[in-house]
């Protein structure tokens, strides 16, 4: 009877097995054998076992560092020279290991001079000395290699950085250091001969504009003007053209305080009321060269007649003068 009991119990077992849900995938599997099963941790010393005395101290281990290598005495088996052959040579250059190094030896050289000098007192870029830097495409011609835009400017930010140190502390390091990246020829290179004032007090002026051409003579008066051996009036018929030709004047307030004669030829009565304004501006500015920031305003001196046409729209704008007086 208690055998077969035994058996039924068995069997009963085995079908309550079969009807339980089975694991659907290996990660059940394995949180279930964690679960029954834990995981026991176990500890492996890779060191000799050590002693520990009465009073628990722990006893260390002597180490001993590699001896360090003298090279005034060669060893048994190998000579001096024989341990230098085998001694790794560091190149001179970081970008020794690149096709063309050029560029980088720049940065590199560039970054360490502004490491050293970032103390210096400086300027500000409107007080730094006048420079016109290579251009990138006179850079990669002077370097053979194809720099990009972007790290060309750059590495002239730091350039432009070391030309800011103060000129009287700038180093003769970083001297001859910008000299690698400047143009040929300086904005201060080439000085413009001074004017002078001859022994009749006549000051020179020369103006061009496209075919026209004007020689202004200037001296102290009581405001005559003479436009090859006419008055102002007689040669330039419109209101434009005489305010053109004595613009200089007329913006420094100096109408009654020269004489002008002045010898024009070539092209039209336009181009030869502006080419006057330059020479009378050049010949003005031997007499009173204080007054060059005031005739720079007021567009005498530059290039583009455009700016000294505006100039005039304004100041007659400014006296709301009627339209026919313009004309």
């Amino acid at each position: 009877m208690a055998q077969r009991e035994l058996s039924k119990g068995l069997w009963a077992a085995a079908e309550c097995l079969r009807s339980a849900p089975r694991p659907r995938c290996e990660q059940s599997i394995r949180c279930a054998r964690r679960t029954f099963f834990p995981p026991t941790t176990r500890c492996f010393a890779t060191t000799p076992a050590r002693r520990v005395g009465n009073d628990n101290t722990q006893v260390l281990e002597p180490f001993n560092a590699a001896p360090p290598i003298d090279f005034s005495k060669p060893g048994k088996k190998e000579s001096k020279n024989g341990l230098l052959r085998t001694l790794r040579v560091v190149p001179a250059s970081p970008s020794y290991f690149s096709a063309k190094p050029t560029f980088n030896d720049d940065i590199v050289n560039l970054t360490a001079l502004l490491r050293k000098f970032a103390t210096l007192p400086t300027i500000s870029n409107a007080e730094a000395p006048k420079v016109a830097w290579k251009t990138v495409d006179q850079y990669r011609i002077m370097t053979n290699e194809p720099v990009k835009t972007q790290r060309f400017h750059k590495m002239l930010h730091i350039v432009r950085r070391l030309n800011c140190i103060h000129p009287q502390l700038m180093p003769e390091e970083v001297t001859q250091a910008m000299l690698r990246y400047k143009k040929a020829s300086q904005p201060g290179d080439q000085v413009p001969a001074p004017g002078v004032i001859d022994e009749w007090g006549r000051a020179r002026g020369v103006g061009r504009r496209k075919t026209s051409s004007a020689v202004a003579f200037l001296v102290e008066g009581e405001g005559q003007v003479l436009v090859n051996g006419q008055s102002l009036a007689t040669f330039f018929a419109r209101l434009h053209h005489r305010e053109s030709a004595v613009w200089a004047l007329k913006v420094t307030h100096r109408l009654d305080k020269y004489n002008l004669f002045a010898l024009v030829s070539g092209g039209g009565t336009t181009g030869q009321a502006e080419a006057m304004t330059l020479a009378v501006a050049k010949a003005l500015l031997v007499h009173e060269p204080a007054l060059k920031p005031a005739l720079r305003r007021a567009g005498c001196i530059t290039r583009d007649p455009r700016k000294v046409e505006r100039k005039k729209a304004g100041h007659l704008k400014a006296r709301k003068m009627p339209t026919w007086v313009k004309r």
